[in-house]
Protein backbone atom coordinates (compact mmCIF):
# COMPACT_ATOMS: atom_id res chain seq x y z
CA UNK A 1 0.00 0.00 0.00
CA UNK A 2 1.38 3.12 -1.06
CA UNK A 3 1.13 7.00 1.35
CA UNK A 4 -1.77 7.42 -0.34
CA UNK A 5 -3.75 4.88 -0.32
CA UNK A 6 -2.97 4.44 3.42
CA UNK A 7 -4.52 8.58 3.84
CA UNK A 8 -7.50 7.51 1.74
CA UNK A 9 -8.07 4.69 4.15
CA UNK A 10 -8.01 6.78 7.11
CA UNK A 11 -9.88 9.69 5.42
CA UNK A 12 -7.21 11.87 5.59
CA UNK A 13 -7.04 13.01 1.84
CA UNK A 14 -9.77 16.40 0.91
CA UNK A 15 -8.18 17.56 -1.63
CA UNK A 16 -5.57 17.17 -3.58
CA UNK A 17 -4.15 18.80 -6.74
CA UNK A 18 -3.24 16.28 -9.93
CA UNK A 19 -3.42 13.27 -7.81
CA UNK A 20 -2.74 10.61 -10.90
CA UNK A 21 0.63 12.84 -11.41
CA UNK A 22 1.43 12.86 -8.26
CA UNK A 23 1.05 8.94 -7.24
CA UNK A 24 3.13 8.64 -10.09
CA UNK A 25 5.88 10.80 -8.32
CA UNK A 26 5.30 9.18 -4.99
CA UNK A 27 5.88 6.08 -6.82
CA UNK A 28 8.66 6.93 -8.55
CA UNK A 29 11.35 7.89 -5.57
CA UNK A 30 11.21 9.83 -2.60
CA UNK A 31 10.08 13.53 -2.60
CA UNK A 32 10.19 16.08 0.20
CA UNK A 33 7.42 17.71 1.42
CA UNK A 34 6.22 20.02 3.90
CA UNK A 35 3.48 21.27 6.29
CA UNK A 36 3.50 25.04 7.80
CA UNK A 37 2.78 25.72 11.49
CA UNK A 38 2.53 29.47 12.71
CA UNK A 39 3.56 29.38 16.17
CA UNK A 40 0.69 30.90 18.15
CA UNK A 41 1.30 29.73 21.44
CA UNK A 42 3.99 27.95 23.23
CA UNK A 43 2.80 24.57 23.22
CA UNK A 44 0.77 22.29 20.02
CA UNK A 45 -2.83 21.30 20.55
CA UNK A 46 -4.42 18.50 19.50
CA UNK A 47 -5.54 20.33 16.81
CA UNK A 48 -2.15 20.82 15.17
CA UNK A 49 -1.83 17.09 15.09
CA UNK A 50 -3.61 15.17 11.64
CA UNK A 51 -1.13 17.54 9.27
CA UNK A 52 1.82 17.28 11.70
CA UNK A 53 1.17 13.06 12.21
CA UNK A 54 0.76 13.30 8.09
CA UNK A 55 4.23 14.16 8.13
CA UNK A 56 5.12 11.37 9.98
CA UNK A 57 3.40 9.11 8.03
CA UNK A 58 4.81 10.19 5.03
CA UNK A 59 8.37 10.19 7.18
CA UNK A 60 7.37 6.11 7.33
CA UNK A 61 6.92 5.62 4.11
CA UNK A 62 10.40 6.95 2.80
CA UNK A 63 9.71 10.26 2.29
CA UNK A 64 11.34 13.36 3.44
CA UNK A 65 9.48 15.89 5.76
CA UNK A 66 9.92 19.87 6.73
CA UNK A 67 8.36 21.56 9.53
CA UNK A 68 8.06 24.84 8.50
CA UNK A 69 7.69 27.07 11.98
CA UNK A 70 6.22 30.37 10.65
CA UNK A 71 8.23 33.03 12.24
CA UNK A 72 7.21 35.04 9.22
CA UNK A 73 3.83 33.90 8.93
CA UNK A 74 3.09 34.26 12.45
CA UNK A 75 3.83 37.79 12.76
CA UNK A 76 1.12 38.29 10.48
CA UNK A 77 -1.89 35.82 11.17
CA UNK A 78 -3.30 33.55 8.50
CA UNK A 79 -7.06 34.93 8.01
CA UNK A 80 -7.98 31.39 6.82
CA UNK A 81 -10.97 30.16 9.27
CA UNK A 82 -10.97 33.17 10.96
CA UNK A 83 -13.80 36.11 11.41
CA UNK A 84 -11.63 38.34 12.89
CA UNK A 85 -7.94 40.22 12.94
CA UNK A 86 -5.15 37.80 15.52
CA UNK A 87 -3.87 39.35 18.16
CA UNK A 88 0.24 40.34 16.72
CA UNK A 89 2.92 38.93 18.20
CA UNK A 90 6.10 40.22 18.61
CA UNK A 91 9.35 38.52 17.78
CA UNK A 92 10.83 37.59 21.20
CA UNK A 93 7.47 35.69 21.88
CA UNK A 94 7.24 33.81 18.15
CA UNK A 95 11.17 32.49 18.63
CA UNK A 96 10.03 31.41 22.49
CA UNK A 97 6.91 29.85 21.13
CA UNK A 98 9.30 28.22 18.37
CA UNK A 99 11.81 27.08 20.71
CA UNK A 100 8.94 24.93 23.53
CA UNK A 101 7.06 23.67 19.67
CA UNK A 102 10.38 22.26 18.99
CA UNK A 103 11.18 19.93 21.66
CA UNK A 104 7.27 18.74 21.11
CA UNK A 105 7.98 18.10 17.76
CA UNK A 106 10.69 15.82 18.38
CA UNK A 107 8.22 13.05 19.92
CA UNK A 108 5.83 13.55 16.50
CA UNK A 109 9.10 13.62 13.86
CA UNK A 110 12.41 11.33 13.68
CA UNK A 111 14.83 14.21 13.26
CA UNK A 112 17.66 11.35 13.99
CA UNK A 113 17.55 8.75 11.12
CA UNK A 114 20.03 8.27 9.19
CA UNK A 115 17.82 8.10 5.84
CA UNK A 116 15.33 10.39 5.47
CA UNK A 117 15.78 12.46 9.12
CA UNK A 118 12.66 15.71 9.15
CA UNK A 119 13.67 18.85 8.84
CA UNK A 120 12.54 22.27 10.86
CA UNK A 121 13.03 25.30 9.50
CA UNK A 122 12.05 29.32 10.57
CA UNK A 123 10.12 30.92 7.09
CA UNK A 124 12.07 34.19 9.10
CA UNK A 125 15.20 33.02 7.53
CA UNK A 126 14.20 33.15 3.98
CA UNK A 127 12.09 35.93 4.57
CA UNK A 128 13.39 38.99 6.81
CA UNK A 129 16.61 39.83 4.26
CA UNK A 130 13.92 40.19 1.39
CA UNK A 131 13.09 44.30 1.86
CA UNK A 132 9.42 45.33 1.08
CA UNK A 133 10.54 46.36 -2.68
CA UNK A 134 12.01 43.21 -3.26
CA UNK A 135 9.07 41.47 -2.16
CA UNK A 136 6.68 43.59 -4.26
CA UNK A 137 8.59 43.53 -7.57
CA UNK A 138 9.59 39.67 -7.33
CA UNK A 139 6.70 37.77 -5.90
CA UNK A 140 3.73 40.30 -5.53
CA UNK A 141 3.50 40.72 -9.81
CA UNK A 142 3.37 37.27 -9.79
CA UNK A 143 -0.12 37.67 -8.22
CA UNK A 144 -3.77 38.86 -9.48
CA UNK A 145 -5.94 40.97 -7.02
CA UNK A 146 -8.64 39.36 -8.53
CA UNK A 147 -7.48 35.67 -7.77
CA UNK A 148 -7.22 36.61 -4.36
CA UNK A 149 -10.43 37.92 -3.69
CA UNK A 150 -11.53 35.08 -5.04
CA UNK A 151 -10.03 32.79 -2.27
CA UNK A 152 -12.50 31.91 0.82
CA UNK A 153 -10.65 32.39 3.10
CA UNK A 154 -10.06 36.05 2.12
CA UNK A 155 -14.13 36.78 0.62
CA UNK A 156 -15.36 35.41 3.83
CA UNK A 157 -13.99 38.00 5.87
CA UNK A 158 -14.14 41.01 3.17
CA UNK A 159 -18.33 40.11 3.00
CA UNK A 160 -18.20 40.83 6.53
CA UNK A 161 -18.46 44.81 6.53
CA UNK A 162 -17.75 44.86 9.85
CA UNK A 163 -14.80 42.76 10.65
CA UNK A 164 -13.28 43.27 7.16
CA UNK A 165 -9.72 41.84 6.59
CA UNK A 166 -6.68 44.40 6.82
CA UNK A 167 -3.90 44.45 4.40
CA UNK A 168 -1.48 42.87 6.53
CA UNK A 169 -3.93 39.51 6.52
CA UNK A 170 -4.59 39.81 2.88
CA UNK A 171 -1.14 39.56 1.95
CA UNK A 172 -0.36 36.40 4.49
CA UNK A 173 -1.31 34.27 0.85
CA UNK A 174 1.55 35.93 -0.32
CA UNK A 175 4.54 35.10 2.59
CA UNK A 176 2.76 31.64 2.50
CA UNK A 177 3.59 30.98 -1.39
CA UNK A 178 6.84 32.30 -1.29
CA UNK A 179 7.61 30.03 1.73
CA UNK A 180 6.96 27.30 -0.79
CA UNK A 181 8.79 28.90 -3.75
CA UNK A 182 11.61 28.95 -1.88
CA UNK A 183 11.28 24.98 -0.39
CA UNK A 184 11.18 24.22 -3.92
CA UNK A 185 14.11 25.87 -5.04
CA UNK A 186 16.65 25.23 -2.11
CA UNK A 187 15.48 21.79 -0.82
CA UNK A 188 13.28 20.22 -4.27
CA UNK A 189 10.43 20.31 -2.15
CA UNK A 190 7.58 19.19 -4.35
CA UNK A 191 4.57 18.95 -1.92
CA UNK A 192 2.95 20.50 0.62
CA UNK A 193 -0.16 20.00 2.77
CA UNK A 194 -1.84 20.90 5.27
CA UNK A 195 -5.44 21.25 6.49
CA UNK A 196 -8.71 22.25 4.06
CA UNK A 197 -8.96 25.82 4.90
CA UNK A 198 -5.54 26.15 3.50
CA UNK A 199 -6.30 25.29 0.09
CA UNK A 200 -6.09 28.71 -1.65
CA UNK A 201 -2.73 29.42 0.13
CA UNK A 202 -0.94 25.63 -1.31
CA UNK A 203 -2.53 26.77 -4.91
CA UNK A 204 -0.88 30.12 -5.01
CA UNK A 205 2.22 28.67 -3.75
CA UNK A 206 1.47 25.90 -6.74
CA UNK A 207 1.16 28.97 -8.73
CA UNK A 208 3.94 30.91 -8.16
CA UNK A 209 6.61 27.67 -8.15
CA UNK A 210 5.02 27.22 -11.62
CA UNK A 211 5.26 30.90 -13.07
CA UNK A 212 8.69 31.46 -11.24
CA UNK A 213 10.83 28.38 -11.70
CA UNK A 214 8.25 26.52 -14.47
CA UNK A 215 8.67 23.38 -11.38
CA UNK A 216 5.71 20.89 -10.91
CA UNK A 217 5.03 20.66 -7.26
CA UNK A 218 1.81 19.35 -5.53
CA UNK A 219 -0.43 20.37 -3.22
CA UNK A 220 -2.96 17.63 -0.59
CA UNK A 221 -5.13 19.08 2.25
CA UNK A 222 -6.58 16.94 5.01
CA UNK A 223 -9.59 17.51 6.58
CA UNK A 224 -10.80 19.74 9.13
CA UNK A 225 -11.78 17.28 12.36
CA UNK A 226 -14.90 17.97 14.00
CA UNK A 227 -17.07 15.92 16.77
CA UNK A 228 -19.97 13.89 15.23
CA UNK A 229 -21.92 16.54 17.20
CA UNK A 230 -20.45 19.08 14.88
CA UNK A 231 -18.47 20.93 17.82
CA UNK A 232 -14.77 21.87 17.19
CA UNK A 233 -12.52 18.94 18.13
CA UNK A 234 -9.96 19.95 20.45
CA UNK A 235 -11.96 21.20 23.11
CA UNK A 236 -12.59 20.37 26.06
CA UNK A 237 -14.94 22.35 29.23
CA UNK A 238 -11.81 24.04 30.25
CA UNK A 239 -10.27 24.91 26.70
CA UNK A 240 -7.65 23.76 24.35
CA UNK A 241 -6.20 20.49 24.99
CA UNK A 242 -2.43 21.21 24.66
CA UNK A 243 0.53 19.00 24.06
CA UNK A 244 2.59 20.71 27.13
CA UNK A 245 1.76 19.02 30.15
CA UNK A 246 1.76 21.99 32.09
CA UNK A 247 -1.03 23.37 30.28
CA UNK A 248 -3.15 20.28 29.98
CA UNK A 249 -1.73 17.55 32.31
CA UNK A 250 -1.05 13.88 31.15
CA UNK A 251 -4.13 12.40 33.01
CA UNK A 252 -6.80 15.32 31.25
CA UNK A 253 -4.92 14.51 28.17
CA UNK A 254 -5.57 10.97 28.26
CA UNK A 255 -9.00 11.70 29.63
CA UNK A 256 -10.07 13.99 26.29
CA UNK A 257 -9.39 10.81 24.58
CA UNK A 258 -11.19 8.63 26.58
CA UNK A 259 -14.36 10.41 26.97
CA UNK A 260 -14.20 10.51 22.85
CA UNK A 261 -17.94 10.22 21.53
CA UNK A 262 -18.90 6.58 20.52
CA UNK A 263 -19.48 7.75 16.93
CA UNK A 264 -16.08 9.25 16.44
CA UNK A 265 -13.71 6.66 18.20
CA UNK A 266 -13.24 4.61 14.93
CA UNK A 267 -12.61 7.78 13.06
CA UNK A 268 -10.46 8.84 15.81
CA UNK A 269 -8.11 5.39 15.81
CA UNK A 270 -7.51 6.45 12.07
CA UNK A 271 -6.97 9.83 11.90
CA UNK A 272 -4.53 10.05 15.00
CA UNK A 273 -2.62 6.58 15.54
CA UNK A 274 -0.40 4.38 13.91
CA UNK A 275 -2.33 1.17 14.42
CA UNK A 276 -2.69 -1.03 11.42
CA UNK A 277 -5.65 -1.59 9.68
CA UNK A 278 -5.70 -4.98 10.93
CA UNK A 279 -5.93 -3.48 14.40
CA UNK A 280 -8.35 -1.00 14.03
CA UNK A 281 -10.77 -3.53 12.51
CA UNK A 282 -10.68 -5.63 15.46
CA UNK A 283 -11.08 -2.94 17.66
CA UNK A 284 -14.26 -1.58 15.42
CA UNK A 285 -15.71 -5.26 15.82
CA UNK A 286 -15.41 -5.23 20.08
CA UNK A 287 -17.00 -1.63 20.08
CA UNK A 288 -19.91 -3.33 17.51
CA UNK A 289 -20.28 -6.05 20.13
CA UNK A 290 -19.53 -4.96 23.38
CA UNK A 291 -19.43 -1.22 23.31
CA UNK A 292 -19.48 -0.88 27.13
CA UNK A 293 -15.61 -2.62 27.69
CA UNK A 294 -14.70 0.45 25.94
CA UNK A 295 -11.91 -1.00 24.21
CA UNK A 296 -11.42 0.93 21.01
CA UNK A 297 -11.71 4.40 23.72
CA UNK A 298 -9.09 2.83 25.62
CA UNK A 299 -6.62 2.00 22.83
CA UNK A 300 -7.26 5.48 21.65
CA UNK A 301 -5.91 7.36 24.53
CA UNK A 302 -3.02 4.98 24.98
CA UNK A 303 -1.77 5.24 21.56
CA UNK A 304 -1.85 8.96 22.31
CA UNK A 305 -0.37 9.26 25.06
CA UNK A 306 2.03 7.27 24.69
CA UNK A 307 2.93 9.11 21.12
CA UNK A 308 2.95 12.47 23.16
CA UNK A 309 4.20 11.71 26.67
CA UNK A 310 5.81 8.55 26.58
CA UNK A 311 4.37 4.90 28.09
CA UNK A 312 6.00 5.98 32.09
CA UNK A 313 3.68 8.98 31.91
CA UNK A 314 0.58 7.00 30.12
CA UNK A 315 1.10 4.17 32.37
CA UNK A 316 0.51 6.86 35.41
CA UNK A 317 -2.64 8.45 33.80
CA UNK A 318 -4.09 4.88 33.38
CA UNK A 319 -3.81 4.41 37.29
CA UNK A 320 -5.07 7.64 38.25
CA UNK A 321 -7.85 6.95 35.74
CA UNK A 322 -8.72 3.50 37.73
CA UNK A 323 -8.92 5.39 41.22
CA UNK A 324 -12.05 6.41 40.29
CA UNK A 325 -12.89 3.03 39.37
CA UNK A 326 -11.92 1.88 43.04
CA UNK A 327 -8.13 1.12 42.10
CA UNK A 328 -5.13 1.62 44.73
CA UNK A 329 -3.68 4.81 45.67
CA UNK A 330 -0.32 3.62 46.78
CA UNK A 331 2.36 5.58 44.40
CA UNK A 332 0.27 7.78 42.42
CA UNK A 333 1.84 11.19 42.68
CA UNK A 334 -0.08 14.68 44.07
CA UNK A 335 -0.09 16.02 41.26
CA UNK A 336 -2.23 13.58 38.99
CA UNK A 337 -4.27 13.01 42.21
CA UNK A 338 -5.05 16.98 42.33
CA UNK A 339 -6.47 16.09 39.08
CA UNK A 340 -8.56 13.59 40.24
CA UNK A 341 -10.02 16.00 43.04
CA UNK A 342 -11.35 18.32 40.07
CA UNK A 343 -13.29 15.38 38.94
CA UNK A 344 -15.51 15.00 42.12
CA UNK A 345 -17.11 16.95 44.59
CA UNK A 346 -15.01 18.54 47.58
CA UNK A 347 -15.67 20.12 50.92
CA UNK A 348 -13.21 21.85 53.17
CA UNK A 349 -12.87 20.77 56.94
CA UNK A 350 -11.23 22.35 59.64
CA UNK A 351 -7.53 20.48 59.80
CA UNK A 352 -7.73 20.81 63.56
CA UNK A 353 -10.42 18.24 63.51
CA UNK A 354 -8.68 15.81 62.60
CA UNK A 355 -5.62 16.28 65.28
CA UNK A 356 -5.13 13.74 68.55
CA UNK A 357 -8.33 11.79 68.45
CA UNK A 358 -9.58 12.46 65.14
CA UNK A 359 -13.22 12.82 63.98
CA UNK A 360 -15.90 9.76 64.26
CA UNK A 361 -15.63 8.53 60.02
CA UNK A 362 -19.62 8.55 60.35
CA UNK A 363 -19.95 12.47 61.00
CA UNK A 364 -17.15 12.75 58.15
CA UNK A 365 -19.15 11.00 55.70
CA UNK A 366 -22.61 12.76 56.87
CA UNK A 367 -20.51 16.33 56.25
CA UNK A 368 -18.93 14.70 52.82
CA UNK A 369 -22.99 14.52 52.53
CA UNK A 370 -22.69 11.06 51.11
CA UNK A 371 -25.72 9.88 53.86
CA UNK A 372 -28.21 12.04 55.37
CA UNK A 373 -27.51 10.77 59.10
CA UNK A 374 -25.24 9.17 61.19
CA UNK A 375 -27.47 6.46 61.95
CA UNK A 376 -27.60 6.02 57.75
CA UNK A 377 -23.68 6.14 58.03
CA UNK A 378 -23.00 3.76 60.40
CA UNK A 379 -25.46 0.79 58.40
CA UNK A 380 -23.63 1.80 54.97
CA UNK A 381 -20.21 1.39 57.05
CA UNK A 382 -21.76 -2.37 58.71
CA UNK A 383 -22.93 -3.37 55.20
CA UNK A 384 -19.42 -2.54 53.61
CA UNK A 385 -19.98 -0.03 51.46
CA UNK A 386 -18.04 2.77 52.62
CA UNK A 387 -14.27 3.47 51.24
CA UNK A 388 -12.08 5.44 53.18
CA UNK A 389 -8.99 6.58 50.12
CA UNK A 390 -10.26 3.39 48.17
CA UNK A 391 -10.19 1.09 51.12
CA UNK A 392 -12.72 -0.61 52.53
CA UNK A 393 -14.26 0.71 56.27
CA UNK A 394 -16.35 -2.08 58.27
CA UNK A 395 -16.08 -0.40 61.46
CA UNK A 396 -18.38 2.24 62.02
CA UNK A 397 -16.39 3.24 65.21
CA UNK A 398 -13.56 4.19 63.10
CA UNK A 399 -12.11 7.95 63.46
CA UNK A 400 -10.27 9.71 60.96
CA UNK A 401 -6.50 11.59 61.51
CA UNK A 402 -4.61 13.55 59.95
CA UNK A 403 -2.14 10.47 59.31
CA UNK A 404 -4.93 9.54 56.89
CA UNK A 405 -4.70 12.52 54.59
CA UNK A 406 -3.48 11.89 51.32
CA UNK A 407 -0.17 14.25 50.95
CA UNK A 408 -1.23 15.98 54.50
CA UNK A 409 -4.13 17.63 52.81
CA UNK A 410 -6.84 14.99 51.08
CA UNK A 411 -9.29 12.51 51.93
CA UNK A 412 -11.47 10.61 49.47
CA UNK A 413 -14.65 9.44 50.89
CA UNK A 414 -16.59 7.07 48.62
CA UNK A 415 -20.01 5.17 48.84
CA UNK A 416 -20.83 2.23 46.95
CA UNK A 417 -19.46 2.06 43.31
CA UNK A 418 -19.15 5.72 41.93
CA UNK A 419 -20.15 8.32 44.95
CA UNK A 420 -16.63 9.95 45.63
CA UNK A 421 -16.42 13.27 47.61
CA UNK A 422 -12.81 14.66 48.77
CA UNK A 423 -12.64 16.28 52.13
CA UNK A 424 -9.75 18.42 52.06
CA UNK A 425 -8.68 19.91 55.34
CA UNK A 426 -7.88 23.34 55.80
CA UNK A 427 -6.12 25.15 58.47
CA UNK A 428 -8.54 27.00 61.39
Amino acid sequence: MNILDELEWRGLIADCTDKDELVKRLGSAPLVLYCGFDPTADSLHVGNLVPLLALRRFQTFGHHPIAVAGGATGSIGDPSGKTAERQLLTKQVLDANIAFVKEQLRRLLDFETKTNPARLVDNATWTEPVSYLEFLRDIGKYFSVNQMVAKESVRARMEDREAGISYTEFSYMLLQAFDFYHLRKEYNCELQIGGSDQWGNITAGIDLCRKKLGAPVFGLTLPLITNADGSKFGKSVAGAIWVDPKKTSVYRFYQFWIRTDDRDVIRYLKYFTFLTREEIAALEQQHTTKPEARDAHKALARAMTDLVHGPNATAEAIRASEILFGGELAGISEATFNDIVGEVPTKEIGKDKLEGAGSPLVELIVHAGLCPSKGQARKDIEGGGVYVNNVRETSFQRAITANDLLFGKHLLLRKGKRNYVVLTAQAS
